[in-house]
């Protein structure tokens, strides 16, 4: 079994229509039952939800000292917003846990193999 992440980005200031309580009680009903359903079959191994690029910290180093910025990583409008991370048989099988949290949160969501870095040093 290999680990994907499928992650999802939202766009800043981009206006969504508003949720009705019922509409927000009926999302929290099919992602709830989707990660139930991940658990129980092995695939899920963890999952969040990000607060807001505002507040993130960046750190690098230069010249052997490191510094701190406010911010994003990346000067851009998009921004993740939380992901999944799955254990999956192959990438088609992380491809359909992806389609059904789309199709859940109606976002798109990225699929990404973790790299195996045992495999790379083989031989």
């Amino acid at each position: 079994m290999s680990k994907y992440l499928l992650s999802t980005h939202v766009v800043e200031g981009e206006s969504r229509p508003q949720m009705s309580d019922e509409d927000m009680q009926g999302f929290m009903e099919r992602i709830q039952a989707l990660e139930k359903e991940m658990k129980s079959t092995g695939a899920w191994v963890f999952s969040a939800r990000l607060h807001g690029p505002e507040t993130a910290t960046v750190l690098s180093s230069a010249d052997g000292e490191v510094v701190t910025t406010d911010g994003p990583f990346a000067e851009t409008k998009e921004h993740l917003a939380g992901f999944y991370v799955v254990e999956a048989e192959d990438l088609d099988a992380a491809l359909a846990l992806g389609a059904r949290v789309t199709e859940c949160i109606n976002r798109p969501i990225e699929v990404r193999p973790f790299a195996d870095f045992a495999d790379e040093h083989k031989g």
